[in-house]
């Protein structure tokens, strides 16, 4: 009994203990969660701007970086944290799956302390410089404004020794001209398509527009009658309205920055819509419109200059007081001061602008949604049960990658005019409609099909959208069950091949897979045949096959072989599929050179290369392509010019690859024709049409000579 006794107290010490303990643990990995929180590493909100995000990581590097701090672990985590919300597709990644949907992306390459200190972003903190990137560069160039722009390299020095002298200078221009900055360190691919060969580049930018106001002088030491009967004192300046040609607003200031200002103060202000007038006016014109609420503050005269930017667009311009017709913007769903283009088809087919509050930004969006076809939905105009498909964004105002999504689809909707409609849903004001549809991460694309439903997965970008809708009508993945996959797969026809992607829904590099996998599908059209198997629906079937985690991506020509590549994209996986096909072309030695192809009977085509050349290894499944595609009319060939160096030298080979085609014309000699470039379209193209061009020039048809 004394036993039992000391058992039954022993027992309860772990009882009494094991709650607070898995409470405690509990808590450490909420907080350690929450300490890997990449915002909150940052110290930034979910809502921040890319340059707030710059501007957080640059203070955090000042101080946490391990030239100047020991903590090497903890800059690593910040580090990461910046690599990923600073990209716009990553950060919708992390958004939606957290960190288990970066699981491919590799992190912990940072640059030194002084980089950060010196040559981060020149201009990111100067409020008179506006730096621009590829998304708003186009936009701002062409909105009518005048643009003085300096093109930099971080780590230039002679940027840096500017900086000083471009700081000041826009500070004297501020409100005259924009004074902007271009990184071509972060904006490589930009400078490189404006023509920027040398740091820095100063470039002015005016795109055709008449101006605001004319402008002219008078010489009043020649024209003294006039000046006098104008009472012109010593330096004035003055400004007459067209309204009234005879009445001069006198400028007293030769101050170019006080010029402008006045100017702009009186010109005429934007035409007021009323509840009475709202919908004659916007019945049957395009409108660019401004929604406010009471003060309208320094915006206002900014938005003057919008009538002349605009003019030749045929786009007129007018404002909303929506404290004075609150009916009218209630039931628009307009809560808080915004714009928005009516595209002269009545007040419901409109589009509010979500960019930055800037008048370059505004002209451009005014001009490109005029010319497509993106609705604001309400839940009056929301598609849940129309026929015909609609293309629907879900997105918060706040989200950078939701913005950087909308031009986007702007240039998709053009594309698809006739064939499918696109809106957008505004999830901070209509919260239970997004909430029906379980919407759960910004932006959400949904294709809405009649009865089906369809979530874009891919590139924010107009090609990755019209290629999933092109996938969604003619599918190039086969989507495959325990069935048909025993049946199409395991008993798969002689000379067939299968690549089959094992995946799970919830698994975000799965997720990240999808499109390159849809895309891969459709360069292999005719060659491979590409299916998919759900491992969540097929849980038993995907444990039989061995597939232990996911994706597993997985090829079928005789034994399965499983992809092991680092790369996941379509052409690194497409390169890995074409490997399995049997070769269709021939490895040529001098004498089989000199004998099959220089003396024999039938068209070539040659590959010349070198084992070590990089583009020769990724040109070698295209040219395997194409001699599957030609076979039967043309012969393909390679040399190896590593090994054969004197053939190839006299064949007057001067660089790797080299492609040439070799027509057979009977007795007579023809001078072989030489083609250099490894694109795959260009390359097909030049092959099959000098075989069409050389046999219909010469008589020769292509099959007789087919071996």
């Amino acid at each position: 009994m004394a036993y039992r006794v000391v058992l039954r107290a022993q027992q309860k010490h772990p009882v009494r203990f094991i709650l607070p303990l898995l409470l405690l643990v509990t808590l450490l990995v909420a907080v350690w969660a929450e300490s890997r929180d990449y915002y909150n590493l940052l110290g930034v909100s979910r809502e921040a701007t890319t340059r707030e995000i710059r501007q957080a990581f640059k203070k955090l590097a000042l101080t946490m970086h391990p030239d100047k701090n020991p903590a090497h672990e903890k800059f690593l985590q910040v580090n990461r944290a910046y690599e990923v919300l600073k990209d716009e597709d990553l950060r919708k990644k992390y958004d939606k799956y957290g960190e288990k949907g970066l699981d491919e992306q590799q992190g912990g390459r940072y640059e030194s302390w002084s980089f950060y200190r010196y040559d981060f972003g020149i201009y990111d903190d100067d409020l008179e410089i506006i730096t621009l990137d590829s998304g708003d560069f186009e936009a701002a160039v062409n909105s009518g404004e005048i643009w003085f722009i300096n093109f930099y390299f971080p780590r230039c020095s002679h940027c840096h020794q500017l900086a000083p002298t471009w700081r000041e200078f826009a500070k004297e221009m501020d409100g005259v001209i924009r004074i902007g900055a271009v990184n071509c360190g972060d904006n490589n691919h930009l400078c490189r398509r404006k023509g920027i060969n040398s740091y820095p580049s100063l470039y002015i930018y005016r795109a055709g527009q008449d101006g605001l106001v004319k402008v002219g002088w008078m010489d009043c030491t020649t024209q003294e009658q006039l000046c006098a009967s104008f009472q012109v004192g010593l330096g004035n300046t003055a400004y007459c309205s067209t309204d009234s040609l005879y009445v001069f607003q006198w400028l007293n200031t030769l101050d170019s920055k006080e010029i402008y200002s006045q100017v702009i103060n009186h010109l005429p202000d934007l035409e007021l819509l009323t509840s009475d007038s709202f919908q004659r006016k916007l019945a049957h014109h395009r409108w660019l419109v401004s929604f406010t609420f009471g003060d309208r503050g320094t915006a206002s005269n900014e938005y003057k200059k919008l009538q002349a930017f605009l003019r030749n667009d045929h786009i007129q311009v007018g404002r909303v007081d929506c404290i004075a017709d609150s009916e009218l913007c209630q039931s628009l769903y307009i809560h808080k001061p915004c714009v928005a283009v009516f595209k002269g088809l009545g007040i419901h087919d409109f589009e509010i602008h979500h960019g930055k509050d800037v008048l370059y930004n505004i002209v451009g969006f005014a001009r490109d949604s005029v010319r497509a076809h993106v609705t604001t939905l309400r839940p009056d105009n929301f598609p849940s049960d129309r026929k015909e498909p609609w293309l629907v964004d879900f997105f918060a105002p706040w989200c950078p990658p939701c913005r950087a999504l909308l031009p986007e689809l702007r240039k998709a909707s053009i594309q698809l005019a006739g064939q499918m409609k696109f809106g957008t849903l505004d999830c901070t004001i209509h919260h239970n409609l997004c909430s029906m549809y379980n919407i759960q991460a910004y932006p959400t694309t949904v294709i809405f099909n009649g009865s089906s439903v369809h979530e874009y997965e891919g590139q924010h970008s107009a090609d990755g959208i019209l290629e999933f809708i092109q996938d969604l009508v003619n599918p190039s993945v086969v989507v495959l069950d325990p069935s048909s996959f025993a049946e199409r797969v395991k008993g798969r026809a002689e000379g067939q091949i299968w690549a089959v992607d094992f995946y799970a829904p919830w698994c975000g590099p799965c997720q990240a897979l999808m499109p390159e996998w849809r895309r891969m599908a459709r360069m292999l059209s005719g060659q491979i045949l590409v299916g998919s198997v759900d491992c969540q629906r097929f849980q038993t079937f995907c444990q039989s096959q061995g597939v232990r985690a996911y994706p597993e991506v997985r090829l079928y020509p005789s034994n399965a072989r499983s992809y092991n590549g680092w790369h996941r994209d379509a052409h690194s996986l497409r390169t890995w599929a074409l490997s399995s096909l049997p070769r269709a072309s021939v490895d040529l030695t001098p004498e089989s050179f000199r004998s099959l192809v220089l003396s024999g009977q039938d068209h070539w085509v040659v590959d010349f290369y070198a084992p070590w050349c990089g583009p020769c290894q990724h040109f070698a499944p295209e040219f395997e392509v194409l001699a599957r595609i030609v076979k039967g009319e043309i012969r393909a060939g390679k040399v190896d010019c590593q090994a054969h160096y004197q053939t190839c030298q006299s064949a007057g080979i001067t660089a790797y690859p080299t492609v040439r085609f070799y027509p057979y014309l009977g007795r007579r000699r023809v001078r072989t024709r030489t083609h250099s470039s490894t694109e795959n379209k260009e390359f097909h193209l030049f092959v099959i049409n000098n075989m069409r061009r050389t046999a219909t020039k010469h008589r020769i048809s292509p099959s007789a000579t087919s071996t």
